[in-house]
């Protein structure tokens, strides 16, 4: 007679409680980072912009408004960027924090720098 072999309910329900909680901690931090890979993505569509080369600092505001309000961006306004100018272009740049909780009194706090640099 051969041995069972498999999961036992008690291991089962060890992993559906692990993966349980991943999947949580996947939709709540999930959508900071879908976000800052928006906001990068404007930042390479403005820095590649020809008409944005010699652009004001209002014109450079109103473009990343724009482009921000297509895309819901709520983590960062024109004030947290950094605009330099360089040999090969425009470089954007900005730096924040994005502060989101967990369960009661346990937060996750991710820290991004998005940039138009290659």
């Amino acid at each position: 007679m051969q041995s069972q072999r498999g999961i036992t309910l008690t291991g089962f329900m060890v992993f559906a409680v692990i993966g349980i909680v991943l999947l949580l901690l996947g939709f709540k931090i999930g959508p900071a980072y879908s976000e800052f890979y928006t906001i990068q993505k404007i930042f390479r569509a403005m820095a590649a912009d020809s008409a944005l080369q010699n652009a004001t600092r209002g014109e450079l505001n109103s473009a990343f408004n724009a482009r921000a309000g297509v895309d819901n961006i709520k983590a960062i306004g024109y004030e947290h960027m950094e605009v330099v100018k360089d040999g090969s272009g425009l470089v954007i740049s900005a730096a924040y924090s994005v502060k989101v909780p967990l369960f009661k009194n346990l937060s996750a706090c991710m820290d991004f720098q998005p940039t138009s640099a290659k």
